[in-house]
């Protein structure tokens, strides 16, 4: 019996693994791979009694991996009555090296093996072609070259089986990226519709989030990283500036959220540290010096709401 057993690190991300089996499949699939009873060779005798006690199933449960195993994931072999279970890619991983020592082991396991049969499906997915063949001898198949060609056979199957994997996993990757497309969509027409309603809101106008112009100008600034409150930040220092004069035309989402929205935005941190009395206090009142420095410069405001307008 050998002191250990090799499992692939690759089994975990495996994605027939990851799909298609649950953990009780995980758990059953190592210890096909590790139990005491494993030889050299991955043909080995084993009962449901057997794996029910070891692994502590029922052996009822164990009846059911066994067969869930080679009628559902194809990845055994089990003889009922020979009580005898071949594992599929054990060759492929574990008889990858020759050697007198090895080969003398194999051919004393091959003398114990009642189904024959189970050893042809370990070499079918066995690579090292000088192993194949000296199993071979040892088994008494007399045509080694339809084993080697099934082998090869079989490459070319698990090639095309990898392919079909791959082609799954992009459309897997495209269907990810669609719903995060499709998610940032969701969050971007919430955006819309917020800006637009507090841009309602604020100035007691009546826009549609829906008109194609409007979403395009919102989306531009969004696209340049400007966040929800950017906008309305932009409409606050606006509506303060143009409300109630002939600039309140100029409201709206074509002109507030267009080309000059960043520098509406850098206007606002202005007014906002100029800000002391309420919503439309006068921008920058709170710096005296600033203020004196204007009316030497013969600059008054224009109204209540804060802006200066030049005299004369």
């Amino acid at each position: 019996m050998a002191i250990f057993r090799p499992v692939q690190t690759e089994f975990w991300t495996d994605v027939k693994v990851l799909e298609d089996m649950t953990p009780e499949d995980k758990l059953f699939m190592v210890y096909l791979l590790t139990n005491p009873h494993t030889t050299q060779l991955g043909v080995y005798e084993i009962t449901p009694k057997i794996i029910a006690f070891e692994i502590g199933f029922s052996v009822e449960s164990a009846r059911a991996l066994l067969d869930r195993f080679e009628n559902h994931h194809k990845l055994i072999k089990y003889n009922k009555e020979t009580r005898e279970i071949a594992i599929k890619n054990w060759g492929k991983y574990n008889l990858t090296r020759g050697g007198k020592p090895i080969e003398d082991c194999l051919k004393k396991e091959i003398d114990k093996v009642k189904d024959l049969s189970l050893v042809k499906f370990i070499l079918e997915r066995t690579e090292n072609e000088k192993i194949v063949e000296k199993i071979s001898v040892y088994a008494g198949f007399d045509d080694t070259s339809t084993i080697r060609g099934t082998s090869r056979g079989q490459k070319e199957e698990e090639k095309e089986e990898e392919k079909e994997e791959e082609k799954e996993e992009e459309k897997e990757e495209e269907k990810e990226e669609e719903k995060e497309e499709e998610k940032e969509e969701e969050k971007e027409e919430e955006y819309i519709v917020e800006i637009v309603n507090y841009l309602n809101d604020t100035c007691s106008s009546s826009y549609r989030s829906s008109t194609k112009k409007t979403q395009s100008f919102i989306k531009a600034r969004l696209n340049e990283k400007f966040t929800v409150d950017d906008f309305k930040k932009v409409i606050d220092v606006k509506h303060a500036e143009w409300t109630e004069t002939s600039q309140a035309k100029y409201l709206r989402p074509e002109t507030l959220f267009g080309t000059k929205f960043e520098g509406y935005l850098q206007q606002w941190e202005l007014w906002k540290n100029g800000k002391t009395r309420g919503h439309n206090a006068r921008p920058y009142e709170a710096s005296g010096g600033y203020a004196q420095e204007e009316a030497r410069r013969g600059i008054q405001p224009a109204n209540n709401r804060g802006f200066a307008k030049s005299v004369g």
